[in-house]
């Protein structure tokens, strides 16, 4: 049988191509099945430590506004705006010639009374007075003690110190300015401890008491500062008020910082961390979840290596881990990578990696 020069030419044709046809579809079976290859972890109990962060404003154990106590003219100015001072050191002087003058009034009106009292009750002796002049002379003499006490006291006030060791603010009065009872003079910081304030909502609130607790060691407090860096010294102390603010659902904590290099300030702001470690918790790698309409989701392989959804609740979310609160333990099996590539219900084979190996480098999150 005669061939035709055009059928052997499409029959050689054909006999090239169909090899190639057939070696494309083995390719893409074989990319197909090492596509759906997927590596499978378990999750892992270890001690976890979740660092809470909360704006806070930092303030000095003491502040005070000085403030004269009597009125009078401002006649020395003993310190200087940002200096250090001791308790006992006087720090602004008012014009005491008033006072002083005051004073004596007072002291001479208590002695000369005194004298009559004691003139009176020698002559009660020989009972040429009776008992009740005495006992008004007697409470003539208390009564301008009382005055000179009084102007004694004013006469001291006339010198105003300062009530505590710590660090004077801006002046308010200058030198020779008329000052009235009450004016402010300056304000003066105890810097030494710094008191630092924030507001814990109520579910963490109850978090950090059942953390106190159980746990063994202490919470660690660290203070962020606003420019970002660590302060270098650790909470000494912690205090909660009594009652919680209805209106914002938080509660008031106070974390007590010891501030010996002075560089904290009154009014300053920034972040309390609060580092707890939750023992044995259980943990997965981020990338191990995936979401739908806001709830955690993993895959976990069940029987006959079939991988089935299964809801999660999360606890504490870290840099790249999740803490489980409900729906994993450390038995189950899921799927760490491959996750966008399996459906419900079907079957894969796994590689699968220790979770040990996995929780050591996470650096990716939730898909």
């Amino acid at each position: 049988m005669k061939v035709s020069p055009t059928l052997a030419i499409i029959l050689t044709l054909m006999s090239f191509s169909l090899p190639a046809c057939h070696m494309d579809t083995e390719g893409k079976e074989q990319s197909h099945q090492e596509h759906h290859k997927i590596v499978v972890t378990s999750p892992k109990a270890k001690d976890v430590v979740i660092t809470q962060p909360y704006v806070c404003q930092i303030r000095s154990k003491q502040h005070i506004e000085v403030r004269a106590l009597v009125d009078g003219y401002l006649e020395e100015i003993l310190i200087q705006e940002g200096q250090a001072v001791k308790k006992g050191d006087v720090m602004f002087k008012i014009n005491p010639i008033l006072y002083q003058a005051k004073y004596e009034a007072a002291k001479a009106e208590y002695e000369r009374a005194e004298l009559e009292y004691n003139y009176t009750k020698s002559l009660s002796e020989k009972n040429a007075v009776s008992q009740n002049e005495v006992a008004l002379y007697k409470a003539k003499v208390l009564a301008k003690k009382a005055e000179m006490v009084k102007a004694e006291a004013e006469l001291k006030f006339t010198d105003i110190r300062a009530p505590f060791d710590g660090i004077v603010d801006r002046q308010h009065e200058q030198r020779g300015s008329l000052i009235k009872e009450r004016d402010i003079l300056t304000t003066l910081s105890d810097n030494s401890v710094m008191w630092v304030y924030f507001n814990v909502p109520e579910v963490r609130y109850l978090e950090y008491m059942a953390h106190v607790r159980q746990a063994e060691e202490a919470p660690r407090i660290e203070l962020k500062l606003a420019d970002g860096s660590k302060f270098p010294y650790l909470a000494t102390t912690i205090t909660i008020e009594a009652q919680f603010n209805n209106e914002t659902g938080n509660i008031p904590f106070r974390a007590d910082f010891p501030n010996p290099r002075g560089l904290l300030r009154h009014g300053q702001t920034g972040t309390v961390l609060i580092h707890q470690r939750l023992k044995n918790a259980i943990a997965i790698p981020q990338r191990a979840t995936f979401e739908i309409l806001d709830k955690q989701y993993v895959w976990v392989v069940g029987a006959e290596d079939v991988v089935h959804q299964r809801l999660i609740t999360i606890e504490h979310e870290l840099e790249d881990i999740f803490v489980i609160k409900s729906g994993l333990d450390v038995k189950d099996k899921i799927v760490l990578e491959g996750v966008r590539e399996v459906r419900d219900g079907d079957k894969v084979e796994y590689e699968f990696r220790l979770p040990e190996e996995i929780l050591d480098k996470q650096k990716n999150h939730a898909e």
